[in-house]
């Protein structure tokens, strides 16, 4: 439970901070592209943190299910993928990058998807 609790919240304060840098910080030297990127990851780092965070309370009511535990793995590597790439891909323009944004997209689609079976199984 405290992994999921750390990562989410760990992973809410960087998104925060992160979107302060772009408002602050990248705006004057960032194209518009590279700004929608970086927005992009941001929202879709806040928003998995929460599920993370979300993921931390059900580990922690029901301990004996797996999946919500796999689900939270699947957030934390898509987070690192996904958004990872596209401040990667935003910062510094390496095009390969984004050969590992749709395969984070894949890991987040993944948890939600053992999120959604886990509690369909009421186990």
């Amino acid at each position: 439970m405290r992994f999921f609790l750390v990562l989410g919240s760990g992973n809410a304060l960087l998104a925060i901070l992160l979107a302060a840098l772009a408002a602050h910080r990248l705006e004057a030297s960032f194209s518009a592209l590279q700004l929608r990127l970086w927005d992009k990851a941001v929202s879709y780092q806040l928003t998995h943190a929460l599920a993370l965070l979300a993921v931390a309370l059900l580990v922690q009511q029901l301990p004996r299910q797996r999946r919500f535990r796999t689900a939270g793995l699947f957030f934390v590597l898509g987070i690192l993928l996904f958004c990872g790439s596209l401040y990667l891909l935003a910062a510094t323009g390496l095009e390969p990058l984004r050969y590992l944004t749709p395969l984070g997209g894949l890991c987040l689609v993944a948890g939600w998807t053992v999120l959604c079976q886990a509690a369909l199984s009421g186990e």
